[in-house]
């Protein structure tokens, strides 16, 4: 199975929406855990890097490459 891509401030969709209505999480941290922030409300969660690849649909904005 192909591994997902993704870095940090990344625009990713994950599988279940956020209470809020959105779907759309930036990538704010990256490590063991990776830290996300949702695009509506702005609310923050971390969790481990292999829950989060599990949950993760697929990129939707490119960060921009410095």
């Amino acid at each position: 199975m192909e591994s997902k891509q993704f870095q940090l401030n990344d625009i990713v969709e994950m599988k279940k929406q956020h209470p809020c209505g959105t779907n759309a999480w930036k990538i704010i941290r990256m490590g063991a855990d990776i830290r996300i922030k949702c695009e509506g409300c702005q609310h923050s969660v971390l969790i481990p890097r292999k829950e989060f690849e599990k949950k993760m649909k697929r990129r939707l904005v490119e960060a921009d490459p410095q």
